[in-house]
């Protein structure tokens, strides 16, 4: 099971600590859903998560309000005892007392924002969708070539590193080399980032490890990236087969997401970073309808046809 923490939406969503209680940091948040605790203010509480981070807007201080002194403390209270990750006050309001007293009671955050809820909202859930997406770490190179996020996978020393290396070098973004961490953040969507402590660092062998960023400037890194393509680079193998007319469209299977991928067999003299580039523009052509492979092969049957219409 994938978490984020507290601390974790404190820094990432600027978020104001109304209360002081120990630990708040460390407090898991492993429910991606939000819940406006609407109803829950008036004592349903069936179908109720508990995991999920707790809203309060403008509506409903505006329905506490309407509260005698006694039915707000209850209602309050019954939403703090339950073992919520946090609650947030959003549009910089002013909580009611009792909101910091059973926060400190129950030892539940409350927190504030100065964003509006419909805004906060959409941030936050952006944020908890990337941080709680299901995750895998695939060794290969992740590059950005003319808007196409291309995974280049391959055993080690079969040249990914240098293939990205000569990308940038043409103009195009490296997003991370050796490891990925791939996140399915959508049913159709796999985002790609570095791990942290090599983010921006690219290892060539003879020369050790190198700072894109620092070398080639900002311009040619980038935290994540989508994966459009998966480009497997493998030794040439004496009497393989390999696609030459790309007429049929191959996929490779990342976290339940089919991903368009194509095999390319690497051996001296071969341009990979050029390879790399068609290949990329042809994956963006085919996704905007057009394949040349298929292309060719009607105009070969429409000249065919003409042929044999000629010889009857």
């Amino acid at each position: 099971m994938f978490y984020t923490t507290v601390g974790k939406i404190i820094k990432e969503l600027n978020l104001e600590c109304l209360t002081e209680i120990s630990g708040i940091e460390e407090r898991k948040i492993k429910d991606m859903n939000l819940n406006r605790p609407a109803l829950q203010l008036m004592g349903f509480f069936e179908y109720f998560d508990e995991q999920r981070v707790q809203i309060i807007g403008i509506s409903e201080m505006a329905y506490l309000k309407t509260m005698t002194p006694s039915q707000r403390r209850n209602a309050i209270e019954r939403l703090f005892q339950r073992n919520i990750p946090c609650v947030i006050i959003t549009s910089n309001q002013e909580p009611f007392e009792e909101f910091l007293e059973f926060s400190k009671k129950y030892g539940v955050p409350l927190l504030r924002t100065q964003e509006v809820t419909t805004r906060f909202m959409t941030n936050l859930s952006t944020f908890l969708t990337h941080e709680l997406a299901p995750r895998i770490t695939r060794h290969g190179t992740l590059v950005n070539v003319y808007g196409e996020g291309v995974l280049m996978l391959g055993e080690s020393g079969v040249g990914k590193s240098e293939t990205a290396l000569e990308l940038v070098k043409r103009g195009h973004i490296l997003v991370a080399d050796d490891a990925v961490e791939i996140r399915k953040v959508s049913e159709k969507t796999l985002v790609g980032e570095a791990p942290e402590i090599i983010r921006h660092l690219i290892e060539i062998r003879g020369i050790g490890i190198l700072d894109v960023k620092n070398l080639f400037g900002v311009g040619c890194v980038k935290e994540s990236e989508r994966i459009d393509l998966v480009i497997q680079l493998e030794t040439w193998k004496q009497g393989k087969e390999y696609e030459r007319l790309g007429l049929h469209d191959q996929y490779i299977e990342i976290l339940g997401i089919k991903v368009p991928t194509v095999v390319i067999p690497v051996r001296p003299g071969r341009n990979l970073a050029i390879i790399v580039e068609v290949a990329a523009m042809n994956n963006r052509q085919k996704k905007m309808g057009y394949n040349a492979a298929k292309a060719l092969t009607e105009r070969l049957q429409k000249q065919m046809s003409r042929k044999g219409n000629g010889a009857e």
